[in-house]
């Protein structure tokens, strides 16, 4: 089976020039969404993606830079599309994402709008339980270190492709992937700075060459370009650009 990627977004929470870090993936005849921050919509359009095309939505956690945009996407495809898309999300997000995020502005009591299930057809995914989304695309979802006491995920995509999100540097977990024989890491950067709720450029750099060779680099500043040739035999994935990932 062959995954489809584009980036929707590459830029941090703070970029300008990128869009937010989102993804597009491709399986078959199923599209996931990773994440719809606030730049979601626009860059969607920008890349000339009907929202209708996108089967469903994963959320990884609650920043706006990644949930900023499933209101907008809720009310499109409900009001103009008449759709009731797919939301896949860890069990621990689901009450907080309605909540705290999305229930201000998405509630309509009169219209009979009071949760999150009036939206989406909502599916949980459960730590150490890998889920069949469609047919050939599997998702395990890997809790993430990034801000104290939030629940934060990344993800593993048919025990081939991990897909960090947001994180702070884990160096076994990126060990342990490799050794058991993950193809494709594609991972978050803090390019400059102290470590803190993001991996930094300077942490990853002391990865092991063969860690290091699957590494494509996201979640950058604007200030990307500069540090090409700086990124050890790490590669930056670019935002909107297709790129084919063999997962046989």
């Amino acid at each position: 089976m062959e995954l489809k990627l584009r980036m929707v977004g590459t830029g941090g929470a703070f970029s300008a020039r990128y869009a937010n870090n989102n993804a597009l993936m491709t399986a078959g005849s199923f599209t996931l969404l990773v994440d719809c921050g606030v730049t979601a919509i626009r860059s969607l359009r920008e890349m000339d993606v009907p929202l209708p095309s996108i089967d469903g939505v994963f959320v990884t956690h609650q920043h706006a830079d990644h949930v900023g945009g499933l209101e907008e996407f809720a009310f499109q495809m409900l009001h103009i599309h008449r759709r009731k898309p797919k939301l896949f999300i860890p069990a621990s997000l689901r009450e907080v994402l309605w909540e705290n995020t999305l229930k201000g502005g998405m509630e309509n009591i009169e219209a009979g709008l009071t949760a999150l299930d009036d939206y989406f057809d909502v599916i949980e995914l459960h730590e150490g339980h890998e889920m069949e989304v469609s047919p050939g695309l599997r998702l395990n979802i890997l809790p993430t270190q990034h801000i104290a006491h939030k629940s934060s995920y990344s993800l593993l995509i048919n025990g081939q492709m991990y897909y960090s999100s947001d994180t702070r540097f884990n160096r076994a977990r990126l060990e342990e992937l490799h050794s058991q024989g993950v193809r494709y890491i594609l991972h978050e950067c803090k390019l400059y700075g102290a470590p803190g709720v993001h991996t930094t450029l300077e942490e990853l750099l002391t990865l092991p060459e063969e860690v290091q060779s699957k590494i494509q680099l996201m979640h950058y500043g604007d200030d990307m370009e500069q540090y090409i040739g700086r990124t050890g035999i790490m590669t930056f994935i670019r935002q909107h650009e297709l790129y084919t990932y063999s997962m046989e």
